[in-house]
Order: C-alpha cells, then sequence, then structure tokens
C-alpha cells in the first residue's frame, strides 16, 4: 500500500492494517457444490462438512491426511526405548560399586573387613533397598565410593528432569555438591506451589508470574509465556510420570517409586512436591492421571526424565489424533491444538488446518451454512443452489433422452384469449402482446434526445404487455417421499432426496404460480421443508405408511382448489403402516388387509378431489408393482418403473406434462 511522505513522493510496502481490502473475495463456490454433491446424494449436512474437511480441498491436507501423520508419528514415538533405563543404569552403577568393594575387602584379613563382607551379602535383593541399605556404608574403594555417588548424581537429575523438563542442564552444578544451586532447586519449587495455589484460587496476576520467571527463568528453558502455559506444561509432564509409571510391571514400579522417594527425602523435598503434584491436579482435573495408556517400547533404554518426555509426547500426539478425528460430540476445528500440531508435523500442518478452519468460517460468513441449537444447518441459500444443481442435472438428462418438453412453447396452454392485455409479471407464461408492448417503448422514449439517424427503439422491463386468457391455471404439487429404512438399504434415497429439491426448486422458480409441498413418510407423515429435507436422512423406524402421506396431501390440495391437483409418489414398498382411528401408528410385515384396505379408501378420496395420482416404483418386486398399478387405475394416474439414476427426469417430466394439461383421465 502507498503511504505520503511530505516531500518525498510516496513508499510502498505490506499492509498492516488488517485483512487486505485488496484481496480477492474468499471463493467457496467449490466447497459449496462439493457439499451439495454429498447431499443430493443423500448424505446429511454434517456429515457432508465432515467429510469435505477430511478430505480437504484445493491441494491442501485434508484432517484424514494430517491424523493418518499423526498416527505414523505416534508409531515412531513408541519405538523411542524402553522406560526402566534408569532402573538398569542404577543397577548397573550399584554392581559396580559392589564388585569394586569387593575386591578393596579381600585381601584384608581384619574382621572388620570380614563383617563388611557379611554386609554386603546380606544387601536386600531389590535395587532401591541396596541403594539405601549403603547409603551409610563406610566405603573401602574409592571407585565403588565412586560408583556410589554416581548414583545419588543420576537419580537427583532423572527424578527432577522427570518433574521439570530441561532440569538436568540445570543441575550439573549439584554433581559437585554446590548448595547454592541445591537451595536454588528448593527456592523455586516453593515459590511454584505458591504461584499454582494462587492460581487455584484465581489470586495470580501477570506480574507475580513475571516477577517468578525473573528469579527461576533458567529452570524452564522452553519460556512459558503466561501462569497458563507454565501449568499447563508441568500437569502434562506430572501425568505423564504418573502415566509411566502405570506402564511398568508392579515390580519395577515399585522399585522406582522406592528410589523417587529417597531422592526426594534425601533434598527436603517430598512433601513440597507432593503440595505441588496436588495443586497442578487441581489446576487441570482433565488430564489423564494415572490411567495406563500407550507408552514406548523399543529397544534403546531411557532415563527417567527421556521416559516422561516420550509418554508425554505419546499423550500428546493421542490426543491430537483424536482431535483431528472430529468423532466425539461436539467435535469442532477449534479443538485442534496448533501447538501440538506444529511440534508433530511441523509449521506447514498448522497452515493447512488454518485453511481448513477458514473455509468453514467463509461458508458461515458468506451464508451458506448456520449454526440453530448447536447444530449445523445449509441456509435458504445453499439450498437454493442445491435445487438449481439437481434440477440442472435432471435437465441435462431430459435434453440427452429427449425427455421432457420443458421449455414451455405452447402460447394457449393458459388458456383462450379474451382481446384484452394487461402488464407483464414475472412468472407469467401468457404470450406477449407485441404491438402494444412496442408502443408502450415509443410513448417511454418519445420525449427522449437521440442521435440523428438513430431510429432504434429500446424496450425495457416496463414496456412489457401480455395478453390475457380465460382462465389462469397453476397446478399444486403434493411429492410424497418414501423415508423408511429399506430406501437407504437399496441405495434409492439419495436419487429421491436429489429429485425432491430439484422439482422444489423447478416449481418455486420456473412456475411461481404453482404451490408445491414435499412430505415424506415412513412409519407416520410430516411436512419437509426443503432446509430440513437437506438435512434429513431416512428414518430407521419400520414402517411404509403411505396412507397418512396421502391425508396430507389432501390437506395441501384442498387449500389450492382452483390449482390443478397433482400427486407424485415415490417409493420402494407396499405399505406396512397405517393410523388407526386413535391417531397412532400400527406396523406390520408382511401387510395386513387392514393397512392395505385403509390405504386405498385414501387413494379413493385423492381421486374424488381431482387430483392425477403417479407412482414411481423403485423395486420390481411383483407386490409392490401389482399394488400400485392398482391404486392408480382407481386414480387414473400412471406407474412408472424407473432406475434410481433416472428417477429425477421422470418425476420432472411428468410434473411438467401433467401441469400442461395432458393427463389422461
Amino acid at each position: 500500500m502507498a503511504r505520503g511522505r511530505p516531500g518525498r513522493g510516496y513508499r510502498y510496502g505490506r499492509w498492516h492494517g488488517g485483512p487486505d481490502p485488496l484481496a480477492p473475495p474468499y471463493d467457496v463456490a467449490a466447497a459449496v457444490d462439493e457439499i451439495g454433491d454429498q447431499v443430493l446424494s443423500g448424505s446429511g449436512v454434517r456429515e457432508a462438512l465432515r467429510d469435505l474437511l477430511r478430505r480437504g480441498l484445493d491441494g491442501r491436507r485434508g484432517l484424514d491426511a494430517l491424523r493418518r501423520s499423526v498416527r505414523d508419528r505416534l508409531r515412531q514415538a513408541r519405538q523411542a526405548g524402553r522406560m526402566d533405563g534408569t532402573l538398569e543404569q542404577v543397577r548397573e552403577l550399584l554392581d559396580q560399586a559392589v564388585e569394586a568393594e569387593r575386591r578393596a575387602l579381600f585381601p584384608d584379613p581384619d574382621d572388620a573387613a570380614r563383617l563388611a563382607e557379611a554386609e554386603l551379602d546380606a544387601l536386600p535383593q531389590d535395587t532401591a533397598g541396596a541403594v539405601r541399605a549403603l547409603k551409610d556404608h563406610q566405603w573401602r574403594s574409592p571407585e565403588g565410593e565412586a560408583a556410589y555417588r554416581q548414583i545419588e548424581d543420576l537419580l537427583r537429575q532423572e527424578v527432577l528432569d522427570s518433574s521439570f523438563q530441561g532440569m538436568k542442564q540445570a543441575l550439573q552444578a549439584m554433581q559437585d555438591g554446590d548448595s547454592a544451586a541445591m537451595q536454588a532447586v528448593k527456592d523455586m519449587i516453593a515459590d511454584l506451589s505458591a504461584l499454582v495455589d494462587a492460581h487455584n484460587r484465581g489470586e495470580d496476576t501477570e506480574q507475580r508470574f513475571r516477577e517468578f520467571m525473573d528469579k527461576h527463568g533458567q529452570f524452564f528453558p522452553d519460556d512459558p509465556q503466561s501462569v497458563e502455559e507454565l501449568i499447563d506444561s508441568l500437569a502434562r509432564r506430572a501425568a505423564a510420570q504418573e502415566r509411566m509409571l502405570a506402564g511398568m510391571s508392579p515390580e519395577q514400579r515399585a522399585e522406582l517409586q522406592d528410589l523417587m522417594g529417597q531422592v526426594m527425602e534425601d533434598l527436603g523435598l517430598q512433601s513440597e512436591m507432593a503440595h505441588l503434584n496436588d495443586a497442578l491436579r487441581r489446576a487441570r482435573p482433565d488430564l489423564p492421571w494415572g490411567q495406563r495408556g500407550p507408552v514406548p517400547d523399543g529397544e534403546q533404554s531411557l532415563g527417567m526424565g527421556d521416559a516422561t518426555t516420550a509418554v508425554a509426547e505419546l499423550a500428546d500426539l493421542e490426543a491430537l489424533s483424536q482431535q483431528l478425528s472430529q468423532g466425539y460430540a461436539g467435535a469442532s476445528l477449534a479443538d485442534v491444538d496448533e501447538e501440538l500440531l506444529e511440534q508433530a508435523l511441523g509449521r506447514s500442518a498448522v497452515d493447512d488446518l488454518a485453511a481448513l478452519r477458514q473455509l468453514e468460517r467463509e461458508l458461515e460468513r458468506q451464508g451458506y451454512l448456520q449454526r440453530s441449537d448447536g447444530k449445523m444447518q445449509l441456509s435458504p441459500k445453499a439450498v437454493r443452489r442445491l435445487g438449481a444443481t439437481a434440477l440442472r442435472r435432471v435437465f441435462a438428462k431430459l435434453s440427452a433422452t429427449g425427455r421432457g418438453e420443458h421449455d414451455v412453447a405452447d402460447a394457449g396452454a393458459a388458456g383462450e384469449l379474451t382481446g384484452a392485455s394487461r402488464e407483464w409479471l414475472f412468472g407469467d407464461e401468457q404470450p406477449l402482446d407485441v404491438v402494444r408492448t412496442v408502443r408502450n417503448a415509443v410513448l417511454r422514449t418519445a420525449g427522449q434526445p437521440r442521435p440523428e439517424h438513430q431510429r432504434r427503439v429500446r424496450i425495457a422491463v416496463e414496456d412489457f404487455e401480455v395478453v390475457e386468457t380465460e382462465r389462469r391455471t397453476g397446478a399444486a404439487v403434493a411429492l410424497l417421499v418414501d423415508l423408511s429404512y429399506s430406501m437407504a438399504l437399496r441405495g434409492t434415497w439419495g436419487a429421491a432426496k436429489s429429485t425432491a429439491m430439484a422439482l422444489h426448486s423447478l416449481v418455486t422458480t420456473r412456475f411461481p404460480q404453482d404451490a408445491i409441498e414435499i412430505i415424506g413418510f415412513s412409519s407416520t407423515a410430516q411436512v419437509l421443508r426443503p432446509e430440513t429435507l437437506a438435512e434429513l436422512s431416512v428414518d430407521t423406524l419400520q414402517g411404509t405408511n403411505l396412507q397418512h402421506g396421502l391425508m396430507l396431501a389432501r390437506r395441501f390440495l384442498a387449500r389450492h382448489r382452483d390449482a390443478e391437483p397433482v400427486v407424485l409418489v415415490v417409493t420402494d414398498g407396499e405399505p406396512t403402516a397405517h393410523l388407526e382411528d386413535d391417531g397412532t401408528p400400527y406396523f406390520c410385515w408382511p401387510p395386513m388387509p387392514e393397512t392395505i384396505a385403509r390405504t386405498v379408501a385414501e387413494v379413493e378420496r385423492v381421486a374424488r378431489s381431482g387430483a392425477v395420482l403417479n407412482v414411481f416404483a423403485l423395486d420390481p418386486e411383483p407386490g409392490l408393482v401389482e399394488f400400485v398399478h392398482e391404486i392408480t387405475q382407481r386414480a387414473g394416474g400412471r406407474v412408472f418403473q424407473p432406475d434410481s439414476e433416472r428417477l429425477g427426469e421422470y418425476v420432472v417430466a411428468d410434473y411438467l406434462r401433467v401441469r400442461r394439461g395432458s393427463r389422461r383421465r
């Protein structure tokens, strides 16, 4: 962007004032169409959006690809090594110390040497007990004593490093018995406990955190930027330490806990660390404290600090994998931890996640998706687009097969001419009154200046007039769609759903004088709005209650008595349910005579209302075919047996045929 500089012209640079005002609008058309394809195939909106986010778009990795990469990283992390490395090191050093001491005692004939040898022979079999028993031993061998002191240093470093990542480097000075370094550790833990307690009481402040980091920042090489970040890091590591211990054998766990207790007791930190762990639990009760989970199991031995890090990494990767799966109630892209994702897969993975989040935001911001009561739904704008898409597909098939004659070319379809004319209105099908239209344009532009020799007359929308007819007939269309579970089992539900949306789009956009109602029926029937239909899945309840569907269709037709009544039924099975006299649904398979009788009675009522009843049978089962032929004969309609791929073509073509008055009675 350019910025003025007095006396120096302009300077150009990157825009820093928020979103780029010159950036092209975010294009969500491809995403809307992909979601639409899934919805028209029978999926729900949430399922379709989730599928799109899993697959990704425009070269960006989706959630599935990111999760596969995380699972690969998880398999690698499980090969990091064994968790008993510290125990092995302690055992090796202990063996070295005892062996060196025995070599020093063997040549000494003194009774004290024999007593010392007896003490070595009586050492406990477990490593922790042997280390405790040798604590006050008077060493004869400098080599043995050095090995034992090395055990103490190792345990101090590993135990503290398992609680505070990176503590090894900070505690190197303790190897030389630096009391000041030890006191610094004690002061840090005391101040840390006070800080976490204050946080749990809601009394922590930014200033208090900054003072703590200024004083003890050398113990936290990851440099947390807030008290929440500090507590999160410490709590995750403490939980990982418990998870590591839970993953060991009972014998290993008992020995390591004994050694840890000795170290904390020697350092005078046992009660302080116990208090800190309790405070961290209260701060983050959501973490998997003490739960057994995946632990590393490779060939290399890991010390306590490295093993805790490996277990923490495994826990983070497991949590990240779960977040990316989005397979739990209330899942959202906001749940995915960007920091964990970057640690596991790098910055490019975060960019891919950001692209998915932006796509989801833009679908809502641009009005294609909306949330209602926590549920994702298609907006009316998106439903109109889906209906138009479904209609285009149907018309493409109609054009390819030569069926349907969907272009209205017959001028007399609306009735006999009266000789009068009127202003054209959107949706009118009457022929234009050309003479009056041109006359209106000439009168409107008569007083406007025009170039010499310019004789053209420009016609505007308000100039058009149409000739009036004696009667202007619309159609009232009731489309009944079977929602029973067999529609999904036979793979016909997607075609039925797409057909319903295509017909609704055709009626509302091309023939606004017509009325349409979509009725779904399974164990009972219900009127479906287009938005509801887009989200709808087939009913898992048993029953094909055509009787109830026809009852709702009659009520709809009764509200449009001046329109041409049309009833279209899409089904794949005989009626297996009906309404009892008290209105409760009753199901029976095979169909019972009462169900058939009540359904046929409702068909005859529809026929007496003057409506044509056409049935689109999606299953060649003889019982269904015989039944639908019977009811269409009673109602003067026809039976169609299209395959599911051509259902939309048949339904739309039949609607266009019937509304032109070409039905056969």
